[in-house]
């Protein structure tokens, strides 16, 4: 672990460097070398809890004439796993995710689950390491574009709703959303959604939460009525 350059790209200085690689130790890791240390689940849960505090006040900053409702939208338009995931490609973190042999073979380090996670673990680790000050004003540097971004556009419909409205334009059935399967551990599971029409799977998707899972189904439901419009 490059400690110095991964400090670099954070814009953070860590008084114990302990906390920084448990932020980084998946939990595949961590059962390989029980010897290093914990892995990084913790951290994450309260990163996660970090995240959705920083963007609240922030949104609710920037955006004083939007009610409760859309800001919670928003919020969760910035904080969504797909989004985390963006995030810590944007700062490199999946080179220094720290991985169990298997995991890391099958792709681990770019998928989505694990790089939402490690960013929320880090935040949660600057949180222990340095006050929430200097948390805070990590969260903020590392989702800048996002949050100019949710300034600018306003609230997205949400796709849920705009695929509700393109079936009832087309005279057919509703669409129902199925979990598939739910993966991961019991605080941080990852759920596989399917969306159905009139008994079709038009898309399916995966989300740390069941609603961002059927968002994404939900696009690639609309994504395929669009390529295919006599379906």
């Amino acid at each position: 672990m490059a400690t110095r350059t991964l400090e670099d790209a954070l814009g953070v200085r860590f008084h114990d460097r302990a906390v920084l690689q448990e932020a980084l130790s998946h939990s595949s890791y961590a059962n390989e070398h029980p010897q290093e240390g914990k892995a990084n689940e913790r951290l994450e849960f309260l990163g996660d809890a970090l995240l959705g505090l920083v963007v609240a006040q922030e949104l609710y900053r920037r955006l004083p004439d939007l009610d409760e409702g859309s800001l919670t939208d928003l919020r969760s338009q910035v904080v969504r796993g797909e989004t985390l995931a963006t995030v810590a490609r944007r700062m490199g973190l999946g080179q220094h995710l720290l991985l169990g042999q298997g995991e890391a073979a099958s792709g681990g380090r770019d998928r989505d689950s694990n790089l939402a996670g490690v960013l929320e673990a880090v935040a949660g680790a600057a949180l222990v390491d340095r006050g929430y000050g200097e948390a805070r004003r990590f969260v903020l540097r590392a989702l800048a574009p996002e949050l100019r971004r949710a300034g600018r556009a306003g609230v997205p419909q949400d796709p849920k709703s705009r695929l509700q409205e393109t079936l009832q334009r087309r005279g057919t059935g509703a669409p129902r959303y199925e979990v598939l399967r739910t993966e991961g551990s019991g605080h941080r599971p990852e759920f596989r959604v399917q969306a159905v029409v009139d008994g079709r799977v038009l898309g399916t998707g995966r989300g740390r939460r069941k609603v961002d899972a059927e968002r994404q189904a939900a696009r690639e439901a609309l994504a395929a009525l669009a390529q295919h419009p006599e379906r």
